[in-house]
């Protein structure tokens, strides 16, 4: 008998315990890890990070008023009241490439053990959270393995081993463990507008002499990227790569938001039908300037105000923002994209010259047959 679920079935983002990519730092004091965390931070500034640890005050402080205390140059101090949880904490640390973890108070998914002759106790205590060890670093001349480590763990000592003053290798090595977790990219060609001022499909038009979304898709697949076409349930395409709108009469927003929800662990490379001068050339250049770290990598035109973004690689970590901005009852993808960090593309405004009339139709056709 088929098993009953109250809930639907949906595809989780492949996220840690409490990031979608962290690890715990344990076997030394907090001041040790507290201070390897901030050395190696200043080496992998081009990334966004996220440090988790537990107060060590005795008294807890009553907060009467949350407090969010800003400065102009960009930094936030925050006291409120709030209780660690895993789940909420995910969506806190969603916009984060990497995580931190004091692990001597919260178990990370991953783990680096640092080996200090003072904490031996305190590593036998937590040995059975040494389930995904990455690698070792001895605190000082002084460290050896535990026997009890090599009694649980065999191959412990055929992992790489630092010394704690090697700040640039063990930078180096987090690097690594940060670029494996940079989501795929999939190409998303949006087909389900209405086409109310064209008074046909846009879709369905030919400047090339066949129809533009299958010229937007090839431009893709040229790319070796896996494409789907975005479509309205009741449009009829015999493609079988397809995502039907889920989050209906939304547009553009909910065409993403769609994707997104068909698979979050990817990025998307969202590109519209009615952009008929976009070329081989500027999604290769799109690609390249790719900033996982942004929640988008948007194309904008040289003389516009804004971006373009349906022609924009938009990052699993925007899901969440997303679906923050239409709680609010916005649904505009260019609002979102202003309001956030975004990696900027700039290229020629003829290149992303929207077609959404017959007379423009016409007057891009003529063009391009010349």
């Amino acid at each position: 008998m088929k098993k009953h679920s109250k809930h639907s079935r949906l595809t989780r983002r492949n996220n840690d315990n409490y990031a979608p990519n962290e690890i715990a730092i344990l076997g030394t004091n907090c001041e040790n890890i507290a201070a390897l965390v901030s050395e190696v931070s200043k080496y992998l500034k081009r990334f966004k990070m996220a440090y988790l640890d537990a107060s060590h005050k005795k008294d807890q402080e009553v907060v009467l008023v949350d407090r969010f205390v800003f400065h102009p140059k960009g930094s936030l101090v925050t006291s409120v009241n709030k209780g660690l949880n895993t789940f909420n904490q995910v969506i806190d640390f969603s916009n984060y490439d990497f995580t931190f973890i004091n692990g001597n108070h919260y178990k990370g998914s991953k783990q680096i053990l640092i080996l200090d002759p003072n904490k031996e106790a305190s590593v036998l205590k937590r040995l059975e959270e040494l389930d995904q060890l990455q690698f070792v670093i001895k605190l000082n001349e002084d460290a050896v393995y535990f026997d009890f480590l090599e009694a649980k763990y065999p191959q412990i000592k055929n992992l790489k081993c630092y010394h704690f003053s090697d700040t640039k290798g063990i930078s180096s090595h987090i690097s690594a463990l940060i670029e494996e977790k940079i989501a795929p990219v999939k190409g998303l060609v949006l087909a389900g507008g209405k086409s109310v001022r064209m008074g046909s499909d846009k879709g369905l038009l030919e400047f090339y002499g066949k129809a533009q979304r299958t010229v937007a898709i090839a431009l893709l697949e040229k790319q070796h990227l896996q494409t789907f076409l975005s479509i309205r349930s009741e449009q009829e395409v015999l493609r079988p790569a397809v995502i039907t709108d889920v989050f209906t009469n939304l547009g553009p927003f909910g065409a993403i938001c769609s994707a997104f929800q068909k698979d979050p662990n990817t990025a998307w490379l969202v590109l519209a039908t009615d952009l008929p001068f976009i070329t081989d050339e500027l999604i290769q250049l799109l690609l390249k300037k790719r900033d996982p770290s942004k929640i988008a990598t948007a194309i904008k035109g040289k003389t516009k105000q804004f971006m373009e973004p349906l022609v924009t690689i938009w990052e699993p970590r925007s899901y969440p923002i997303l679906l923050n901005y239409l709680s609010q009852g916005i649904s505009c993808p260019r609002k979102v994209l202003i309001n956030s960090e975004v990696a900027i593309v700039e290229v020629e405004d003829d290149f992303i010259r929207n077609i959404n009339t017959p007379e423009e139709f016409d007057a891009a056709k003529n063009e391009i047959g010349h």
